[in-house]
C-alpha cells in the first residue's frame, strides 16, 4: 500500500497528463456514449410529459413531468399559479379519457374558469375539504392504483415516509401522477420531485415581452445533482 502525503508533488501517469487539456476532456466525453453528463440535466433516457412550459421543461429530467409517481409543489399561499402550472397536464389527461380526482382543495373548483382554459369538468372528481386525513388518503391510494385515473391533486401540509412511499408505489402500480399542493418544504421528503413557486412576479426580460413570470425551482428530481430554477409565464402555456 502507498500513501501519498502530498498528491500535488506526485509525479502523473502520462495518460493523465494529456487529460489536463479541457479540449482533451471534451473530446473524451463525446466519445463515450456510456458516460452520463450532469450537465445534461433533460437528457437521462427516458421522456416525461411536457409540462407546456418549455423553460421548465429545460431543467426537469426527461423534459417534463414523469410518467408516474409523485410530485410535491410547494408555495407559500394558494392561488399564486400553482394550478395553472398543472393545466396543460390536466388537458393532456382529459385527453386521454381519464379522471382527474382533486382531494380537500382549500376552495371548489371554478368550473368557468377551467372550462375557458379547456378542461372538460365532467371528468373532475372531487373530495371535500372536511374529509378526514385517512379517508383523503385511502381516496389518494386507490385512485392512483387505477388506471381510470390520469392525475390525482391533494392538498396535504405534512406527511409521513411510510404513507408517501406508499403513495409513491400505489402510483408507479397504476402508471399514475399523484400531486402535493404544500406550504412547507422539506429536505427529507421522499418525493421524486419537489417544486417550490415563487409568491411574486417578476418583469420578464426576454425581447420584445412586457409580461410578468413567476420562479419556479425544482428542488429536487431524480437525474438532477442540484437545484435548478427557470422563470415562466404561467398564464401562457403551449
Amino acid at each position: 500500500m502507498t500513501i501519498i502525503r502530498n498528491p500535488s508533488n506526485t509525479p502523473q501517469p502520462t495518460a493523465y497528463k494529456s487529460c489536463n487539456h479541457p479540449a482533451t476532456i471534451e473530446k473524451l466525453l463525446r466519445s463515450n456514449s456510456n458516460l452520463w453528463r450532469g450537465c445534461n440535466m433533460a437528457d437521462q433516457g427516458f421522456h416525461g410529459r411536457s409540462t407546456g412550459f418549455p423553460q421548465l421543461d429545460d431543467i426537469l429530467p426527461g423534459r417534463g413531468w414523469p410518467q408516474s409517481g409523485l410530485i410535491e409543489v410547494i408555495t407559500p399561499s394558494w392561488g399564486i399559479g400553482e394550478l395553472q402550472l398543472l393545466i396543460p397536464l390536466m388537458r393532456s389527461v382529459i385527453e386521454q379519457g381519464k379522471w382527474i380526482l382533486w382531494i380537500t382543495p382549500p376552495h371548489l373548483p371554478y368550473a368557468p374558469a377551467l372550462i375557458q382554459l379547456g378542461i372538460d369538468t365532467d371528468q373532475i372528481l372531487v373530495v371535500k375539504r372536511d374529509t378526514s386525513c385517512r379517508d383523503a388518503l385511502w381516496s389518494m391510494e386507490k385512485a392512483l392504483q387505477t388506471s381510470n385515473f390520469g392525475l390525482v391533486l391533494t392538498w396535504q401540509n405534512w406527511l409521513p415516509g411510510k404513507v408517501l412511499r406508499r403513495l409513491q408505489l400505489a402510483a408507479e402500480t397504476g402508471n399514475n401522477l399523484g400531486v402535493f399542493f404544500k406550504h412547507h418544504d422539506s429536505k427529507y421528503s421522499l418525493s421524486p420531485i419537489r417544486i417550490k413557486i415563487k409568491d411574486s412576479l417578476v418583469k420578464s426580460n426576454r425581447e420584445n415581452s412586457d409580461s410578468f413570470e413567476t420562479e419556479i425551482t425544482v428542488i429536487k428530481a431524480r437525474g438532477n445533482f442540484r437545484s435548478l430554477t427557470t422563470r415562466v409565464n404561467l398564464y401562457k402555456a403551449n
